[in-house]
């Protein structure tokens, strides 16, 4: 299958690439760096570009790019975000329907905060909606809806709902791992909030599996089996890394301070249930934290 990926050098893009191509799928990689390698062609959102070559007999387009959230929401990031996201698929689609292609399927990245950054212990599926309107709520919702408008050229829309991405090699878990090899790991704010989480090879294998299983179509949360408060997935961690837990939490206000409106995503969490997802038998992995830890360590 000819597939198209736009964050393709990106955390989950760089590991979903080698996957597909192990797979027999030839992929293709949007980059806003021109480039000689014959997989890789030239787009510029800001001035609604995109090397025409790289929709030849395509079949699927994976669309991953997006901002990193995890920066300081100044108004200017903020629009960036919503850039990155909104107005490159938006591109993709007018390129699409501007070349009349139809497509077997355009899958996308969403995130699990589409329901609103509150604490809750309410378990959310993908039929609970948006709970609380926040900035990130918007963010995924418009995010989902510039996805949804590739029905008009596509057999199959499918976002997935993604969880904080566990990996060695970027996101958050780097951070926090280094916070507990100093022996300064604790909990953030009441360390009640759910810390909703998929290792990184489920999620690519989520994709893989979106990409193939053609009964695979709609909004799917990609999180693991195992929710845990902030604190508990915090002790685990030290725990795994044979390091100490500090038994006081950072205050709030600190991270307010600090970080800004960004900190909502650290001091508030939700539990979200994979279900949906499983029943179209998809298998994690690592279902259970301990477990991911032991490929992270």
């Amino acid at each position: 299958m000819n597939i198209l990926i736009t964050g393709g050098t990106g955390l989950v893009g760089n590991e979903l690439v080698k996957k597909l191509e192990e797979h027999q799928h030839s992929v293709r990689i949007l980059s806003r760096s021109k480039s000689n390698a014959k997989n890789e062609f030239y787009w510029n959102v800001a001035e609604k570009k995109i090397d025409e070559k790289a929709f030849e007999n395509l079949d699927c387009i994976i669309h991953l790019a997006g901002a990193n959230i995890s920066e300081r929401w100044t108004d200017s990031y903020k629009k960036e975000m919503h850039s990155s996201r909104i107005d490159s698929a938006n591109l993709l689609f007018d390129y699409c329907r501007k070349k009349g292609i139809h497509l077997k399927s355009f899958i996308s990245a969403s995130g699990i905060n589409y329901y609103g950054t509150f604490n809750s212990d309410r378990i959310l599926t993908e039929d609970s909606g948006i709970v609380k309107t926040d900035f990130l709520a918007k963010l995924c919702e418009d995010w989902e809806k510039a996805a949804d408008q590739f029905s008009e050229i596509s057999d199959r829309i499918v976002c997935l709902r993604t969880a904080m991405v566990l990996s060695k090699e970027g996101g958050a878990f780097p951070m926090l791992k280094k916070t507990i090899d100093l022996n300064m790991g604790s909990a953030v704010g009441s360390g009640k909030q759910w810390m909703n989480w998929i290792h990184i090879d489920d999620l690519v294998n989520m994709y893989v599996t979106a990409v193939e299983n053609s009964a695979i179509n709609g909004k799917y949360n990609a999180v693991a089996d195992e929710t845990l408060t902030n604190k508990d997935f915090m002790k685990k961690l030290a725990k795994a890394s044979d390091k100490f837990f500090l038994p006081l939490n950072v205050p709030s206000f600190i991270l307010k301070t600090v970080l800004g409106e960004m900190s909502s995503i650290i001091l508030e969490g939700t539990r979200a249930d994979n279900k949906k997802i499983k029943s179209q038998g998809f298998d994690f992995k690592y279902s259970h934290l301990d477990d991911a830890f032991k490929t992270l360590i």
